[in-house]
């Protein structure tokens, strides 16, 4: 059984260096345990996603081009989210607007090769599946 994820959530990506935060605009206009509740689809890089800090993924071309600058020295730059697709799995007995609500255990990939875990889902209070 997973919590449900609300707004205000702790984030935390791989190859972030500090921790995020998840942001639900209230279109849903659903509440759980007083701050709005997230679905799968809350994944949109610096409006639902914010940024971890400095990135250190050799895939983000950022990266590449300061770490190939620096003779092969990982040289970390910002942290831009790029998450293309929704989070995953999502529940699979309640829904938000027609999508599976977001749960603690779902997980968010950014293009960049960071996977994004829930690391506080903002609610204590609220069980789903």
């Amino acid at each position: 059984m997973g919590k449900l994820v609300v707004s205000g959530a702790k984030l935390q990506c791989a190859m972030g260096t500090s921790p995020g935060s998840l942001t639900v605009v209230p279109t849903n206009q659903v509440n759980g345990a007083a701050a709005a509740a997230a679905t799968v689809d809350d994944h949109q890089p610096n409006v639902n996603i914010a940024a971890f800090g400095m990135c250190q993924s050799p895939s983000n071309p950022q990266v590449a081009a300061a770490t190939s600058a620096a003779m092969g020295v990982l040289t970390p730059q910002p942290c831009v989210p790029m998450t293309t697709s929704p989070w995953s799995p999502g529940s699979t007995t309640l829904t938000i607007a027609d999508r599976p609500a977001l749960t603690a255990d779902c997980a968010c990939n950014c293009q960049w090769a960071g996977v994004i875990q829930i690391t506080d889902p903002g609610q204590t209070v609220i069980d789903v599946d």
